[in-house]
């Protein structure tokens, strides 16, 4: 069974009008990630946004040595996946 965060929980969701959160509620759903995840590869389909909580997302940008950038980060306040609302397909690791 899903559980749902707390919409207070990530300051974007907090904003969200009651009518909004009432239609996305169902669909959200709380996961425990480990440090280090990768959520997105570069070139990959996104299929899933994710509303940071008690987190911090890095978006890395790898170069062609393996190395890698950091080129934003994202905390409780926004999500990491925006580029699927933007028209884009896929983002930065």
């Amino acid at each position: 069974m899903k559980t749902a965060p707390d919409q207070s929980a990530n300051e974007l969701l907090a904003s969200m009008p009651d009518e909004v959160w009432l239609r996305i509620a169902p669909q959200l759903e709380l996961v425990d990630l480990p440090l280090g995840k990768v959520l997105f590869e570069s070139g990959s389909p996104i299929t899933h946004v994710h509303f940071p909580i008690n987190a911090i997302v890095s978006l890395l940008y790898v170069l062609e040595n393996g190395s890698s950038a950091e080129i934003a980060v994202v905390g409780n306040e926004g999500l990491a996946g925006i580029a699927l609302f933007v028209g884009g397909e896929t983002t930065p690791r």
